[in-house]
């Protein structure tokens, strides 16, 4: 049990480890982007989403704290009750309906799918609400439809993108990976009980 705990805190280690790194790749478009989202994705697809949800925490928590691995190398409480921090939250939220979805209703690529959509809806609602919030604060009122043309859709295509890569990657590295301890223990129990 020791061994299955220390190897569920490895994988949650590395995955969060590889969303602070796509935090810093930018990639060069006519609204340049970041691979934070692909990340993201790629976690829950990976490890599940208990792990992977606990890989997007750690990753928020370390930007909390003030380690620089928010995109442009930010962290604090600056970075992440800015502007746009609301998205950078939001990614936890992606991460929990991801969870949810495969608890209720299974590890399909169908339902990967479907959950990814759904996660990156929610956090673009999150973010966009909290954009416009704090839009307001600081310069006065703005439309939802300004906020989303600012915020949202410049970055449709390319998550769309990223969705799509890290549905067709996480699939094939989630075979490598250990189940998580429960699903191990529920399976050991299985065979005991026979």
């Amino acid at each position: 049990m020791k061994k299955s705990l220390a190897t569920d805190i490895a994988y949650i280690a590395m995955l969060t480890a590889i969303i602070c790194v796509c935090s810093q790749i930018s990639v060069p478009a006519t609204v340049p982007f970041t691979l934070q989202t692909f990340a993201v994705f790629l976690s829950v697809a990976v490890l599940g989403g208990r792990r992977g949800s606990a890989a997007v925490l750690c990753y928020l928590l370390l930007g909390l704290m003030g380690a620089p691995v928010f995109a442009g190398f930010k962290g604090g409480a600056a970075a992440l009750f800015g502007i746009t921090g609301g998205y950078i939250a939001g990614f936890l939220f992606s991460a929990l309906i991801m969870w949810a979805m495969e608890v209720i209703a299974g590890k399909s690529k169908v339902v990967l799918a479907l959950s990814m959509v759904l996660g990156l809806a929610v956090c673009y609602a999150f973010g966009t609400a909290w954009f416009m919030a704090v839009y307001a604060q600081k310069q006065g009122p703005i439309g939802l439809g300004a906020a989303l043309l600012m915020c949202v859709v410049p970055y449709i295509v390319p998550d769309a993108l990223k969705i799509t890569v890290a549905l067709l990657l996480g699939s094939k590295l989630a075979k490598h990976v250990k189940p998580c301890r429960r699903a191990d223990m529920a399976g050991r129990k299985k065979k005991t009980s026979r």
